[in-house]
């Protein structure tokens, strides 16, 4: 957080200066909001970060011809903090306002128009309109196949996203086919313990765990966690998420004593990197009161 706060001061600075050198809707300026609606994103201030798009997006329409790129790049960024927002609605609208721009403006194969269809793909995705989803992303990794080389990390994520649409569907083995396909990629594409690594072995540990297949969920799920811990610091909240995976497995198994093991590494983890009344922590002492429940251990369960 502090370097995003030094960011944003650099930014700000900038966006000063700028203020008095250039004229009201100079393009500079646009870039100085948008910089500064990018920082104020990663920070999950996202009412600000939406206030700063927009500023940028008003000088563009002023500045630029009505279907230049960087219009486009603009109505995007403003989707992708309403999509944070889980305003889907108008992150779709600004999504198809982007993608029309970018058609007219870029060749018919161009990465950014794939991107565009990853995103509309991914707001349906968030919506659970998985078959209006699937369109979206399939178009997408079609174009991208045309224009990328064969084992570019968007790639991966294509894969990625389809995967986890067809695991929402119930459509396991297709669900399991797009995200080894993309765990493939990601191995030549990336670092050997890259999270993004650790996020594939764990989609495809969760695909087989609703497969019944609990072992080869469970290898999947720890080969996950063990890239996450050398990945992240060691209270970042996907190793909670991770152990909590593996725990639900061990539930299934009605291997409680494992599960609860797992359960309690992840509330852990919660109770330091989250508020004291987040939703995940009440989840987390439910996950345990369950275990708890099943052992026969009724007053812990209680308490839990």
């Amino acid at each position: 957080m502090g370097e995003y706060s030094k960011a944003l001061s650099s930014y700000e600075r900038s966006l000063e200066i700028r203020k008095i050198a250039l004229p009201p809707n100079h393009p500079d300026l646009a870039t100085s909001y948008n910089n500064i609606a990018m920082v104020y994103d990663n920070m999950g201030e996202y009412s600000k970060a939406l206030s700063s798009y927009e500023r940028s997006l008003e000088i563009f329409k002023i500045a630029l011809p009505p279907n230049h790129p960087l219009l486009a790049t603009s109505y995007n960024n403003i989707a992708m903090v309403y999509s944070h927002m889980g305003e889907y609605s108008k992150a779709l609208s600004s999504l198809e306002r982007s993608l029309e721009i970018f058609k007219i403006a870029l060749p018919p194969n161009h990465p950014s128009l794939a991107t565009s269809y990853n995103n509309i793909g991914m707001v349906y995705y968030n919506m659970s309109e998985y078959s209006k989803a699937l369109s979206s992303l399939e178009r997408s990794v079609e174009i991208r196949k045309i224009a990328l080389p064969s084992s570019h990390p968007d790639l991966a994520t294509s894969y990625n996203n389809i995967g986890m649409v067809y695991s929402h569907m119930g459509e396991y083995s297709k669900a399991l086919s797009s995200l080894e396909r993309s765990l493939e990629i990601r191995k030549i594409a990336l670092p050997p313990n890259h999270p993004l690594l650790a996020t594939s072995y764990n989609n495809i540990g969760m695909v087989y765990s609703h497969m019944g297949e609990y072992l080869k969920a469970l290898s999947s799920l720890e080969r996950s966690l063990e890239i996450f811990k050398i990945a992240l610091p060691p209270n970042h909240p996907l190793l909670a998420t991770s152990y909590n995976n593996i725990a639900m497995v061990y539930y299934n198994m009605s291997e409680y004593s494992k599960a609860l093991s797992s359960y309690e590494k992840s509330l852990e983890i919660l109770k330091i990197a989250l508020p004291p009344n987040h939703p995940s922590l009440a989840t987390s002492y439910n996950n345990i009161g369950g275990v708890y429940y099943n052992m026969g251990e009724y007053s812990k369960a209680l308490s839990s």
